[in-house]
C-alpha cells in the first residue's frame, strides 16, 4: 500500500522536514543502491509526505556522487506521485536577488559525470523533456509562494553545472549570454529520472548569491551561501507547509503518462532481470 503521496527532496541547508506529524523513518532498499539516507514519512494536515535530504544528514554527499536513481526509485516505491525539490542556486541576472525564490520552467544541462536514465541493460526509452518541470505543480508552487509574502519569480532558466567548484567568471558570463537566469548543481538528473518514473517534479530554487559575474559584488563563497541558506530554509519551509495541503488528489498533467509511447524496446526483448528490478516504474506498461 502507498505510504506517501508527496515527496520532498531537501537541498543544501534543509536536512529535516519540520512540521510533520505521525513521523516515522523508512529504510528503502533499491536495485540502484542506498538512497541519500533514511526517508522520513509523516503527514501535514493529513496529507502523507516522504522527505529525503539530498546530500544526506550532515551534508556528506557531493553533487556528482548523489544517489539520484536510488532516491527517485525509493520515492516511487513509496507511492509518491509528486516531488517538490528544494535547491540552492546562484543568480545570473540582476533581478534575481539573493534570498529570492524562483520556480524555474526550463533547464540547461552542463553535467557530464552523471547517470541520466533508468533505462539501460538492453532497454531503450526516450521520454519527452521539452518542458522539464510539471506545469501544474510549478504553478501551484509559485502561487502558494506568492501568498506567503516572499519575493518569488515564476519561470526562468536554470543551468545545472557539474560542480563541486563554483563557476569561473568566463563561464558565468557565458551562461548569461545564453539567457540563463539561475545556476545550481543538483536539479539534473533528478528531473529526468522523475519524468521517467512518471512523477510530477517541480523545483523551488532559493537564491543565495550572484554567482561571480557581478563585478560590484564579492565572488560567491561558502560563507556567503551558508549565511543566506539559513534564511532561505525558513522561507521554503513556510511554502512547503502551505502548498502540501493544496495539492489535489488527481493529476491533470502529462507527467503520469510519460512512458506511454517512450519505451521502444519490445517487451519480449526486455531482459527478465530488468523487468523485475524496474517493476515499480514500468510494471503497468508490461501488462
Amino acid at each position: 500500500m502507498p505510504e506517501a503521496r508527496i515527496g520532498i527532496i531537501g537541498g543544501s541547508g534543509l536536512y529535516k522536514m519540520d512540521g510533520l506529524d505521525n513521523i516515522r523513518e523508512s529504510n528503502v532498499e533499491t536495485p540502484f543502491g542506498q538512497p541519500s539516507g533514511p526517508i522520513t514519512l509523516g503527514t501535514i494536515q493529513d496529507v502523507s509526505v516522504a522527505f529525503i535530504p539530498r546530500h544526506g544528514a550532515g551534508h556528506h554527499i557531493s553533487p556528482t556522487r548523489l544517489p539520484v536513481k536510488a532516491n527517485i526509485f525509493a520515492l516511487k516505491t513509496l507511492g509518491v506521485e509528486r516531488i517538490i525539490s528544494i535547491s540552492a542556486v546562484g543568480s545570473l541576472q540582476e533581478e534575481y536577488q539573493p534570498l529570492d525564490l524562483v520556480v524555474p520552467h526550463q533547464l540547461i544541462d552542463r553535467t557530464y559525470q552523471r547517470d541520466q536514465t533508468f533505462f539501460d541493460d538492453g532497454v531503450v526509452a526516450h521520454i519527452a523533456f521539452s518542458d522539464p518541470f510539471c506545469p501544474a505543480l510549478s504553478d501551484l508552487l509559485y502561487r502558494t509562494s506568492s501568498d506567503t509574502g516572499v519575493r518569488v519569480h515564476s519561470g526562468g532558466t536554470l543551468v545545472v553545472m557539474e560542480g563541486p567548484a563554483f563557476s569561473t567568471r568566463a563561464e558565468s558570463h557565458m551562461y548569461r549570454r545564453w539567457g540563463a537566469d539561475i545556476i545550481g548543481m543538483t536539479t539534473l538528473p533528478e528531473a529526468k529520472l522523475a519524468r521517467e518514473a512518471e512523477i510530477c517534479y517541480s523545483t523551488l530554487a532559493c537564491v543565495t548569491d550572484y554567482d561571480c559575474w557581478r563585478e560590484a559584488t564579492e565572488p560567491v563563497t561558502v560563507e556567503m551561501v551558508v549565511s543566506n541558506l539559513r534564511k532561505n530554509v525558513s522561507a521554503s519551509l513556510r511554502v512547503l507547509r502551505d502548498v502540501i495541503p493544496r495539492i489535489p488528489l488527481g493529476r491533470n498533467c502529462d507527467c503520469g503518462a510519460a512512458l506511454e509511447d517512450a519505451i521502444l524496446t519490445a517487451k519480449e526483448h526486455m531482459p527478465r532481470e530488468f523487468k523485475e528490478k524496474m517493476a515499480p516504474i514500468i510494471g503497468r506498461h508490461l501488462v
